[in-house]
Order: C-alpha cells, then sequence, then structure tokens
C-alpha cells in the first residue's frame, strides 16, 4: 500500500508490504541505489522479501521520486540517514509490526547507508548488504586526483551559493559525460528494465561530490554487536568485491558473507538466478536473528 511519512518537514512516499497471515511480523526498510526510487530495485526485492514473511518498507528518499525536498535528484548523505530513522519510527508505529524484530537492507549505494544506519541506531537488529557500495574517501582517494575533483565541485557549489541555478549532469549515457558513465548502468537505467514514472536521467552535479566525501564504511567498526550480512557479485566494476571484503573483515561476530557468482553489478538488480539467491541468503540469515 502507498504510505507517507515526514521527517525533516519533508513529506516521504513509501510503499509498504504486508503479508497474509496474522502478526505482529519483523519488519525491513530497505533502501537502494544511486538515483533510485522504490518502484525499481528496492521495489523488487520488497516484494520479494516480503513472499517470506516480513513487513516491508521501500520508499523513495527525500530530494527522490514522489518524495519532498530539494534540490531535485540531489544525493544527501546526512538527510538519507535521517530517512531511514524516520522509516524505523513509521514501521515501529504499525500494528503489523513487531518493533522489537526490524532490520536494515540496503543494495548498491543503500547498502552503505544501511551498514552506517544501522551501527548507529539501536533499534535496527539486523543489516544485510546487497552488491553494497561501502564508499569511504580513504578508497575514493586513492583511484582519482583528489584534490582536482575536490576543487571541481567546490566550483559548481559557490556558484550555487551565490544564486546561481543547480547544475545538473545526466545519471547514466552510454558515451559522454554521466555521474555513472558506461554501458552497464545505461543497461539498466537507460532501458525498460528500470521504467518509473518517478525517475529522471539526471542528477545534481554535487550529489558526486558526497559520493567521494561520505563515509560509510565506518559502519562496519560500529554494528556489533547486531548480526551483519554481506551477499556480493565475484565480478564488480561499481561496486567492488574488494571494498565487501573490507567492510566483513571489519565487522565483527555474528557475520556472514555469501559470494555469487554474477559478473556485473546491474545483475543483482534484477536478473537471474541472482535475485533469487541474495533473496533466499538475506530471508535464510535474517530468520535467525529477527
Amino acid at each position: 500500500m502507498r504510505t507517507e511519512f515526514a521527517v525533516d518537514g519533508v513529506t516521504l512516499v513509501g510503499e509498504l508490504r504486508v503479508p497474509e497471515g496474522e502478526g505482529p511480523r519483523p519488519a525491513l526498510v530497505l533502501t537502494g541505489p544511486f538515483t533510485g526510487v522504490r518502484d525499481q530495485v528496492t521495489g523488487l526485492y520488497a516484494a520479494r522479501l516480503a513472499e517470506r514473511g516480513y513487513v516491508t518498507l521501500a520508499f523513495d528518499h527525500r530530494n527522490w521520486g514522489e518524495s519532498g525536498g530539494e534540490p531535485r535528484c540531489h544525493e544527501d548523505p546526512q538527510g538519507k540517514l535521517q530517512d531511514l530513522r524516520a522509516a524505523v519510527s513509521f514501521l515501529r508505529a504499525r500494528p503489523e509490526v513487531d518493533g522489537d524484530r526490524i532490520g536494515a537492507v540496503g543494495i548498491c549505494l543503500g547498502g552503505g547507508y544501511a551498514l552506517k544506519f544501522a551501527a548507529f541506531d539501536p533499534r535496527v537488529k539486523a543489516f544485510a548488504g546487497i552488491a553494497g557500495a561501502y564508499n569511504n574517501p580513504y578508497g575514493m582517494r586513492s583511484g582519482m586526483d583528489y584534490e582536482a575533483a575536490l576543487g571541481s565541485f567546490t566550483e559548481v557549489l559557490e556558484r550555487q551559493d551565490q544564486g546561481g541555478p543547480v547544475e545538473y549532469l545526466p545519471a547514466v549515457a552510454e558515451e559522454g559525460e554521466a555521474a555513472m558513465p558506461g554501458d552497464e548502468p545505461y543497461a539498466y537505467y537507460g532501458t525498460d528494465r528500470s521504467v518509473s514514472p518517478h525517475w529522471a536521467n539526471r542528477v545534481t552535479r554535487a550529489s558526486v561530490r558526497e559520493l567521494i566525501t561520505m563515509d560509510n564504511m565506518m559502519g562496519a567498526d560500529f554494528l556489533s554487536p547486531r548480526p551483519a550480512l554481506i551477499v556480493h557479485g565475484v565480478v564488480d566494476r561499481f561496486c567492488s568485491p574488494e571494498g565487501a571484503e573490507e567492510a566483513y573483515k571489519r565487522l565483527d561476530e555474528p557475520k556472514r558473507l555469501v559470494w555469487l557468482d554474477a559478473k556485473r553489478h546491474i545483475d543483482l538488480y534484477d536478473r537471474e538466478p541472482y535475485v533469487t539467491q541474495a533473496v533466499d541468503a538475506t530471508a535464510e540469515f535474517l530468520s535467525q536473528y529477527l
């Protein structure tokens, strides 16, 4: 069912899925890929996990999809963590939900957000990351001219601070400049695989600065004693297996790492058998802890 809840004066729009049968039941809040909206990847996983008996909430974060917030299509890391907090508060107030049995599930960039959020909110009893991006500035700095990148984004923000318009670039493009360039992101977002009336192929330039400066990996250092599951493809050009392995190593027990024989990051967005394998691993793991 379509649902709305508010945080920081912003209305967030989500989809609450309640399995048939008597409650209250364990519940999962989901957060997903960069630029994604609730009827894409998070909606698919929310539906599949609801089939396994969990109440699920997939929602549009502030600035994205049908939710409020400005500027549009802008990545707000701290805001997303606050959105997740409000989402858990919403779930705990629902009669269908056992408020002491709530987990956080993140896919792609949402994997890092769900990890950091769960680490600092004791209401969340378990974490699962699927094809997760566990961003941290140390890793980003090693793969680029970091000072030059920061300088370019500072120039953009200064123009906006001085009254200029918000600057955008395409989210995906087969060729040319984009926040997620190349054929693989385009194969999902640029085709019918991701079709949604609430998704737009644009993102603020300043969003890329947020991606290279956020530290969601630190959540792995603070999650314990809550359990963690990491599901990842053995080959992933966009959310590195090395990053998943680092997050796993920094986590304390109880923890589990599941490798899937996927060769493309977006295989875990909507392709079989990978989605079913990820859902199976997640449902089996969470059944032990929620």
